[in-house]
């Protein structure tokens, strides 16, 4: 069953086929600017899988560093949608409060950049923590 998914305003639409390659909670400073201080939890799908179906996002990388990740976010609203993430090139990273079933993540498989968590981020203390990214 493919996930589908999309933005706020629904400008943006996607299908994303494929079993999930690993699901995350990352605590990284990054994302907590995207997410407005919480850790952010995705769905690692196949990058061949994913697929818009309605609208055309908008791509954001930071120009200062040697490997940034891509964002994809939705023009209008502002919804970041996904990461395309350099050390996983054949995945992108999609963020699962733009899933129309949020509830399929269940539970993350690992926590990531622990380094960077704060006091009030919780993690389940039944998955693996990683103060960046495991090798």
């Amino acid at each position: 069953m493919p996930l589908t998914g999309g933005c706020y305003c629904g400008q943006i639409r996607y299908e994303a086929k494929g079993e999930p390659l690993l699901r995350v909670q990352c605590h990284c400073r990054e994302c907590q600017y995207i997410t407005g201080g919480s850790p952010n939890l995705v769905i690692g799908m196949p990058k061949d899988g994913f697929t818009y179906t309605k609208g055309t996002p908008k791509q954001f990388a930071r120009d200062d560093l040697e490997a940034p990740r891509i964002r994809d976010f939705c023009p209008n609203c502002g919804t970041h949608i996904l990461t395309h993430s350099p050390p996983r090139p054949d995945g992108v990273m999609v963020k699962v409060g733009t899933l129309d079933d949020p509830s399929i993540f269940r539970k993350a498989d690992m926590a990531i950049y622990t380094i960077d968590q704060q006091s009030f981020h919780l993690i389940d203390d039944t998955i693996p923590t990683h103060e960046r990214v495991p090798v």
